[in-house]
């Protein structure tokens, strides 16, 4: 079972940056790829960014390509999410995703994929 934790969501004007941050709870933590999601109101859920194991692979979506960074500390079962130039089309609820498919790679990584999900955090942008 893992846990995952999203913080560091609120709200700013465009052009503003956020850090979202999420931790995990389980031991293994380097067995996963992990990744970001968001949902925007009245939309589907869709793929931000993801990161390999050992966080050397990085896969953003063409969207956030430039803008925004995904990372991880395996030391501390964290992984983030630096979000600059934000704009008010990225307003949205972003989640935390962690997946143990084996041979998954930030490049396959989808909205089914995951095993585990977050609650969510708020991100909203004001134009």
């Amino acid at each position: 079972q893992v846990q995952l934790v999203e913080s560091g969501g609120g709200l700013v004007q465009a052009g503003g940056s956020l850090r979202l941050s999420c931790a995990a709870s389980v031991r293994t933590f380097n067995r996963y790829l992990m990744g970001w999601f968001r949902q925007a109101p009245g939309k589907e859920r869709e793929f931000v960014a993801a990161i390999g194991l050992l966080g050397f692979t990085t896969n953003y979506a063409e969207s956030v390509k430039g803008r925004f960074t995904i990372s991880r500390d395996n030391a501390k079962n964290m992984v983030y999410l630096q979000m600059n130039s934000l704009e008010p089309e990225d307003t949205a609820v972003y989640y935390c995703a962690a997946d143990g498919t084996l041979g998954r790679t930030p490049q396959t990584m989808g909205v089914s994929g995951p095993d585990y999900w977050g609650q969510g955090t708020q991100v909203t942008v004001s134009s």
